[in-house]
């Protein structure tokens, strides 16, 4: 059998590097998530709104409130920041600074969303 040349010995593997997509593919993706980001905080916000003034009645008992949440909804009102900030990170591993930030400020806003939600659910 024949050895390789001797340049090819010396040379070592090239690493395995992730290239970084392009700052328009970026950008792109970074709108398209605000626009999907923006209508969900508006929709929350709207519900948050209309069940608040919901349970301002004065046929409700606050007590009855806070004993009776399922957990279903606990898991829907926190699980929208969690996904968020998976989002945010794995963004950021991509290596799509502006879609990461886009990201990290919708965690903020449902995380903000949500603290409300638990404060109006447990009063």
């Amino acid at each position: 059998m024949a050895s390789p040349p001797a340049d090819d010995q010396d040379v070592p593997a090239p690493l395995q590097t992730r290239e970084r997509p392009s700052r328009l593919i970026d950008i792109m993706v970074a709108l398209l998530l605000l626009v999907a980001d923006a209508v969900i905080v508006v929709v929350a916000a709207m519900l948050f709104v209309m069940v608040g003034m919901g349970s301002t009645s004065a046929h409700s008992s606050p007590t009855a409130h806070s004993r009776d949440v399922p957990v279903l909804t606990w898991l829907a009102i926190w699980g929208f920041p969690a996904v968020a900030a998976t989002s945010g990170v794995v963004h950021a591993r991509l290596r799509m600074p502006v879609t990461a930030a886009v990201q990290s400020l919708f965690t903020l806003a449902c995380t903000f969303l949500a603290v409300i939600w638990t404060r109006m659910l447990l009063s």
